[in-house]
């Protein structure tokens, strides 16, 4: 049984070296083209998805006639609209980023 082990974690061990020794995996702009459409994607959704909730808030006032209630209710609102519009630039910031990069994977000089 030791030389079966033995064998295995030989083969395992040179199926790591094969992987480790390319060295860094370098991304083309098929990559970055991807990921650039991937974020723009996520980006309209979650535009679609904060437009709802800011929609959502703005027609759905508290109804109570505590001041606390109102407030806290009010910074919740106020938190979640951020939060979702947040996620949505975010997504749009990074597709431009990658966009950015698959025009600049053309223009850089291969080594």
């Amino acid at each position: 049984m030791n030389e079966k082990e033995n064998k295995k974690e030989d083969e395992n061990l040179e199926n790591v070296s094969i992987n480790d020794s390319s060295g860094d995996i370098k991304k083309g702009p098929a990559n970055f083209l991807i990921g650039s459409i991937t974020s723009f994607l996520l980006c309209f959704f979650s535009f679609l998805i904060s437009k709802k909730i800011a929609y959502y808030f703005a027609m759905h006032r508290p109804l109570n006639t505590s001041e606390v209630v109102q407030s806290i209710s009010t910074s919740f609102n106020t938190l979640i609209v951020g939060l979702s519009f947040l996620a949505t630039f975010s997504f749009g910031f990074i597709a431009i980023g990658l966009f950015i990069v698959f025009i600049r994977s053309f223009l850089s000089k291969k080594i």
